[in-house]
């Protein structure tokens, strides 16, 4: 007893530097926030006004509708054509195939700035584009910066090699005998995916799409370079009433709205995680 009380005070004591570390850095600014957010800023008494200002104040609301409308449609495009890019890369076997899978993943390793402002140089209504438009007697002006399409854009092409790599790891791990055994059956193409390769690929996707949305909903570099005025992305939004407004109260009830907007998503991946049995039947 007295050997297995000194292990568990070892393991204990172990572990307890790193759950130290995640209180500080993680949980205290999360519940500071969470406090901050509900008090006057002159009084310091409890109030709802920090959060009644984002859903009522006009500009503000726009914010968020503009915010989640760029990230769903992000979401949805960067989804459909990472699964489809997955596919090609799983089930086809070519040289054109192989060096797609070998580069697809260059855009991860580029930094965010760079990307940004070399996407400027080609879309900006007097880029690239247009450049090579006017040669051809053709004023081709796109119409992307300073708009949502244009952080769309950008978004995928963050966000599809992103995608790709998940899905393509649960395509991956699907046995080439299943597949052929659907088409001994006599079951054609479309038919093994939807009965087959869909159904075992799905976790995969959710999970994918988990991540693309977190990872769009707070975006800075993109949207602040790219995006216009009005509305703006919420990480704009946080950034002008904590520097430009210096209204420190409001600024946490903004991280704990975008905080509770990722836990919707955080909540389906770890439900996902948690009925990984099911998913396999």
């Amino acid at each position: 007893m007295k050997n297995k009380k000194k292990g568990l005070l070892a393991a204990y004591g172990m572990v307890l530097p790193a759950f130290l570390v995640v209180m500080l850095t993680v949980a205290y600014p999360i519940v500071s926030a969470v406090i901050q957010s509900f008090q006057d800023e002159n009084t310091r008494a409890f109030t709802t006004a920090n959060y009644t200002y984002f859903f009522t104040e006009k500009a503000q609301r726009n914010n968020l509708i503009y915010t989640l409308v760029v990230v769903f449609v992000t979401v949805a495009i960067a989804i459909v054509l990472a699964y489809l890019l997955a596919l090609y890369l799983r089930f086809v076997k070519s040289r054109i195939s192989r060096a797609i899978g070998m580069l697809y993943l260059l855009p991860r390793f580029v930094p965010t700035m760079c990307a940004v402002y070399a996407m400027i140089t080609i879309i900006r209504d007097s880029g690239l584009i247009n450049r090579i438009g006017l040669l051809f007697g053709l004023d081709i002006k796109l119409g992307l910066m300073y708009h949502a399409s244009g952080i769309v854009v950008m978004n995928l092409w963050f966000n599809i090699p992103f995608a790709t790599m998940m899905i393509a790891a649960g395509l991956g791990a699907i046995p080439d005998s299943i597949v052929e055994a659907s088409r001994d059956t006599g079951a054609g193409r479309w038919k093994t995916f939807t009965s087959m390769i869909l159904p075992l690929s799905m976790k995969d996707v959710v999970v994918a799409s988990t991540f693309v949305f977190m990872s769009n909903v707070g975006s800075f570099t993109t949207p602040y370079l790219m995006g216009g005025n009005s509305p703006k992305m919420l990480g704009i939004a946080l950034y002008d009433q904590f520097n430009k407004y210096l209204s420190y109260n409001r600024s946490a009830a903004l991280s704990v709205i975008m905080f509770l907007i990722c836990s919707v998503s955080a909540a389906v991946y770890i439900y996902t995680n948690l009925k990984e049995k099911d998913w396999e039947k």
